[in-house]
């Protein structure tokens, strides 16, 4: 049986002869045949090992003390050890070394009740032909736990860099649960409304604000929420520690799903000043009108030509903001890219900011092709630029005029969708990474390739177009988009986009815009 084992794992290992890998190889096992017969198979097998054999729980701790192993084979039954016993030797040095058991006879309920304890794998004395690949299998398994361990090292450092831009941030940082409560707040809150730290974390964020407008404000956060809005933002007037009125501006990024932050962040900034101030109020307006000028020079004179397709794209700028943009790119591979972003805030900083990465993103996508490295660098730009003040949603399309596929990449923005024939939703356009200038060193993950068929419809828009509300509060939402979108479909693009528009400004008559909301529609012919 051995020398048939030996054979086969020869015949398989015939390449890695020329070139053997050295292995430090500890065996706990009582027979010198048995531990020379595993060392030979893993030579056999395309290793060079060298190896100690140990046999008691004090020889394997000096073992493991002294030198660095990548392997341990462990018989099951020694007459005054076990590997049990060796697992819970292993285990209390806390070293993460692949441990093998090989048994001439331990039954399956053993075998998996030992791996339960902490054995990566077991093998039978009488089949060995398994040892070399479990051993190869094993150090590859414990080259990635090293690498994940190390990534996780670098997250947390890149952590502390990230509290410490919070904890020096004049703006008050925070997360909230699903219900409002605080889980974080920076230490901004003690500047703002006199209250410290641990007097906030674990309160209903919600209960601070004036009671006149308490509800309205937990209703609207509950609301965003519920229609899984991805960005959001509200304004209320809260209590400071001496009972004083502070007006807040909160804008919100929706990470529940977010397994690193599993909760909503917001960026919560003091206007009380500004508002008691009548100069305050005209170079608000001044930087409103400035927002809008500035935005409108961002957008495209006219969609592109491209064969089998139909596009169009448009924004309707509310009165007090300036963060809508859309644009159409050109990559280094000669592809086309569908641009859709939106800027946190109002007013000219966030048009500023916008223009500033519209410039990023057109040098960025002549010189790469790649969608995730293209806002990889420029997430590092904006958060150069703007620290923790601002954030940016951004999804990028690349549309293969050929092939009649598209790939995209979202950071954080408001999902986009392909619509077929009959109106159903073929694919939603998910967030694919963290917003622009949340957090350095994001990655971004490219989406696709997604199929295109004769009929349909892509739908890339902001959150403004969803959540335009009328007179009575209710939001238009996505699904009248698609609604919308579907009843026009025999229209142009231009002629779809005009017809939502004007639909959107039916439905809110009489409410106030609050949000721009920004459409780009392709049709496939």
């Amino acid at each position: 049986m051995l020398n048939a084992a030996m054979s086969e794992i020869a015949d398989q290992s015939k390449d890695a002869q020329e070139a053997k890998r050295p292995l430090r190889v500890l065996v706990v096992e009582d027979s010198e045949f048995d531990a020379r017969m595993l060392v030979g198979l893993l030579k056999t097998g395309g290793f060079d090992p060298t190896f100690k054999r140990v046999e008691t729980a004090i020889e394997m701790n000096e073992a493991l003390g002294c030198e660095e192993w990548e392997v341990i084979l462990a018989d099951y039954n020694l007459p005054e050890f076990s590997a049990p016993k060796a697992l819970e030797v292993l285990r209390d040095t806390k070293l993460d070394i692949p441990f093998i058991i090989v048994s001439g006879g331990i039954g399956e309920d053993t075998a998996v009740s030992a791996m339960r304890d902490g054995a990566h794998d077991y093998l039978m004395k009488g089949n060995l032909a398994r040892l070399v690949p479990a051993v190869e299998r094993e150090l590859r398994d414990a080259e990635v736990r090293v690498s994940r361990r190390q990534a996780i090292k670098e997250l947390r450092e890149s952590e502390m860099r990230h509290r410490s831009l919070i904890e020096n941030a004049s703006d008050i940082i925070l997360v909230l649960d699903s219900k409002g409560v605080v889980s974080f707040i920076s230490p901004a809150c003690e500047k703002v409304l006199g209250k410290k730290e641990e007097d906030l974390t674990g309160i209903d964020w919600f209960d601070l604000a004036e009671e006149s407008c308490r509800e309205q404000l937990r209703n609207e956060y509950c609301q965003a929420l519920s229609q899984e809005l991805i960005s959001f933002s509200f304004e209320g007037r809260f209590l400071d520690m001496n009972g004083d009125i502070r007006v807040l501006d909160a804008t919100a990024q929706n990470l529940l799903s977010d397994e690193a932050i599993a909760g909503v962040v917001l960026n919560v900034r003091d206007v009380t000043d500004r508002l008691k101030s009548q100069a305050a109020i005209r170079e608000s307006e001044e930087e409103f009108r400035v927002a809008r000028e500035i935005q409108q020079h961002l957008f495209p004179k006219q969609a592109p030509s491209a064969d089998g397709f139909d596009i169009s794209g448009a924004s309707s700028p509310a009165a007090a903001t300036g963060g809508d943009y859309f644009d159409y790119l050109n990559t280094s591979d000669g592809q086309l890219v569908l641009a859709v972003a939106d800027v946190s805030g109002h007013g000219a900083g966030p048009a500023m900011l916008m223009a500033e990465t519209r410039a990023y993103l057109r040098i960025l996508t002549r010189n790469r092709d790649h969608l995730g490295e293209i806002l990889v660098r420029a997430n590092n730009m904006v958060g150069e630029d703007v620290g923790m003040e601002r954030f940016i949603t951004i999804q990028l399309v690349k549309l293969d005029i050929d092939s009649k596929t598209i790939v995209q990449c979202s950071a954080g923005h408001t999902p986009g969708y392909i619509i077929g024939k009959k109106g159903e939703i073929k694919h939603k356009m998910k967030r694919t990474g963290i917003a622009l200038g949340v957090t350095p060193d994001a990655d971004y993950q490219v989406e696709g390739p997604s199929q295109l068929e004769k009929g349909d419809i892509i739908l890339l828009q902001t959150d403004g177009l969803a959540e335009t509300a009328n007179a009575e509060g209710e939001l238009f939402g996505a699904q009248r988009v698609i609604e919308e979108l579907h009843i026009n479909r025999n229209l142009s693009a231009a002629e779809i986009v005009d017809s939502i528009f004007k639909k959107v400004a039916h439905f809110s008559e009489g409410a106030e815009q609050e949000d721009d909301y920004t459409m780009i529609v392709v049709k496939v012919l």
